[in-house]
């Protein structure tokens, strides 16, 4: 889906970059094409001031959005979920990040929760990025506990991980 959604904007790289940023953050686009988070606007100077863009492409891109009924129908349903993985050193968490070969593959989620349950360690949070809207999509699990050693080369050795991150 992300693929496609980006190849309606392949004549502009910088409407590219609004999409993506949408999609990363999880705003919407409502019926007067304002971006908002809820029902909180988000001015389009402060987003193309985050991306090197101007305003004006911000304003075009939620233009193209409500134009196309597809896409309407997706910028004006998604929504944003509160992440603890930026808030992990300040509250003493640890995140472990799983990297695979192949992020539609089935089971990945609850072969890595499961081993951690297996091994006794309690899972403040977990996000899965989803492979449709992102190019590398990652699993982020929040602990509360440091994760043993052993624990990690038993994750790492899981036939699907192309790479883990700890912090």
């Amino acid at each position: 889906m992300f693929d496609e959604i980006m190849e309606k904007f392949e004549n502009s790289p910088s409407q590219q970059a609004v999409i993506r940023l949408l999609l990363e953050r999880g705003f919407s686009v409502n019926d007067e094409g304002r971006v908002v988070s809820g029902g909180i606007e988000i001015p389009n100077t402060g987003i193309a001031r985050e991306i090197g863009v101007d305003r004006r492409v911000v304003d075009a891109t939620t233009d193209a959005i409500l134009a196309d009924p597809e896409l309407r129908r997706i910028f004006q349903n998604i929504s944003a979920i509160p992440s603890l993985r930026d808030l992990a050193p300040v509250l003493d968490l640890t995140v472990l990040t799983v990297y695979v070969d192949d992020a539609e593959a089935s089971g990945i989620v609850a072969t890595v929760t499961g081993t951690l349950a297996d091994a006794g360690i309690s899972i403040r949070q977990t996000v899965s990025e989803d492979p449709e809207f992102t190019d590398e999509p990652r699993l982020s699990i929040i602990t509360d506990t440091d994760l043993p050693g052993d624990l990690i080369t038993e994750i790492r050795a899981l036939p699907f991980v192309r790479k883990i991150e700890l912090e």
